[in-house]
């Protein structure tokens, strides 16, 4: 029987996070996770600006190292291709210089992005990890929460529990009874190539709405040693509604396609091709209960529009962090003290969902999207917005307001 005041269920981003918030304000953690790290996550494998900025204020330190790291690719921006073919390419910052520090974002396999988040771990006394043991029971008792694994090799008694531990966390269903709706849920593939053609040199991702794929995208991520992330994601109600078969569909995109042959012809696939889901915050859910908390993908927190998970899952997981010192210093558990939490992320993370959600909702519409291509190849007013457009929540107002379409016609 091992005893702590939190227990962390999950050790990847959003648990480690959690981790490391807590380690810095001296409160320790157990960490348990089904797997023994270093192990695959099938994921788009990027990394916003949002995860530098988070660790920077957790500790400079691992912000500082991460930047060194040698496994991942810096990406500046991003090159949006509509349905029309029409591309333009969106720096995540205007007029960037490329020096050490200045990239908003990454591009890094969660084999060694998420390991490096463990070895961090690994550096603070205050948290004891525990690797390869799959928690499946969870007991409210009146003083804290049991939990076992199916064998019953390990019992952990802890005051708190937050659920980290993704899309498919056993908690999020039995707990808080969340579960999949194909309407809020994306159905992913991930493959990975060497060789492709015609990348950016400044690694920029590139995103391609495609009529055969949309609502949704298809994408290349580029990676260290000339390899990429390729994928499509689409809406699962529509995926379902469709029948399709995402693997044929990848590969038949990159063999056929009268663009993206050419780039493919001579790339060589890794590997094998493998799915995931992704649950969407385009619906709002209760993230806390009594003596629990949910964080990133177990609390179906992804952004709608850009994918962006790992970002709010560590984002998410420093506010539980902060939840937890309070409910600890005030010994209050209770579901209601625990809505603090579920009002701080939506508070912050809300806005950007709602937007997001809206926009996800207006890539249905090729001919729109394919006029602001247009429209952003002359208009460098429009490059601009567009550029803020992933991490700014004042300019996805605009872009979800039919006023704002209305203007661009007009030349105003």
């Amino acid at each position: 029987m091992l005893e702590t005041k939190v227990c962390i269920i999950g050790a990847g981003p959003a648990g480690a996070t959690t981790a490391l918030q807590l380690a810095y304000m001296g409160i320790p953690c157990l960490v348990v996770d089904k797997s023994v790290f270093p192990r695959d996550k099938v994921c788009g494998d990027g990394l916003s600006g949002k995860v530098l900025t988070l660790l920077s204020r957790i500790d400079k330190g691992i912000a500082e190292r991460l930047q060194q790291f040698v496994f991942k690719e810096d990406s500046w921006g991003i090159t949006f291709v509509a349905a029309n073919r029409m591309g333009i390419n969106i720096p995540y910052k205007p007029n960037y210089a490329k020096l050490p520090g200045e990239p908003r974002g990454f591009v890094c396999k969660r084999i060694h992005f998420d390991n490096f988040l463990v070895d961090e771990l690994k550096r603070c006394p205050q948290v004891q990890l525990i690797e390869g043991k799959a928690i499946t029971k969870y007991e409210l008792l009146p003083d804290g929460y049991l939990l076992t694994d199916a064998t019953g090799s390990i019992q952990i008694k802890t005051q708190l529990v937050i659920a980290a531990n993704g899309a498919h966390s056993g908690f999020t269903k039995e707990v808080a009874n969340i579960h999949m709706e194909p309407a809020h849920y994306v159905a992913g593939i991930r493959a990975y190539y060497s060789g492709i053609s015609g990348m950016h040199p400044d690694n920029l991702v590139e995103l391609h709405f495609l009529k055969n794929v949309l609502p949704g995208y298809f994408w290349i991520f580029p990676l260290p040693n000339g390899e990429a992330n390729v994928g499509i994601g689409m809406l699962s109600k529509v995926a379902r509604r469709r029948k399709v078969n995402l693997k044929q569909l990848l590969l038949d995109t990159v063999q056929h396609d009268e663009i993206l042959k050419e780039r493919f012809k001579d790339a060589t696939l890794l590997g094998s091709i493998d799915g995931y889901g992704l649950p969407l915050g385009s619906k709002k859910r209760r993230l806390s209960g009594e003596r629990y908390m949910l964080v990133g993908d177990a609390g179906f927190l992804i952004d709608p529009f850009t994918g962006e998970g790992i970002g709010n899952a560590m984002y998410t997981a420093r506010m539980a962090a902060e939840q937890a010192a309070a409910c600890i210093a005030a010994d209050n558990y209770t579901a209601a003290a625990m809505m603090a939490y579920d009002e701080n992320v939506y508070r912050v993370l809300g806005p950007e969902l709602k937007m997001s959600t809206k926009l996800q909702k207006l890539i249905r519409y090729p001919w729109l999207f394919n006029m602001l291509m247009r429209m952003s190849a002359r208009n460098k007013e429009l490059q601009e917005l567009m550029s803020c457009m992933f991490h700014e929540v004042d300019v996805r107002k605009k872009l979800v307001k039919p006023q704002f379409y209305l203007r661009l016609l007009l030349g105003r």
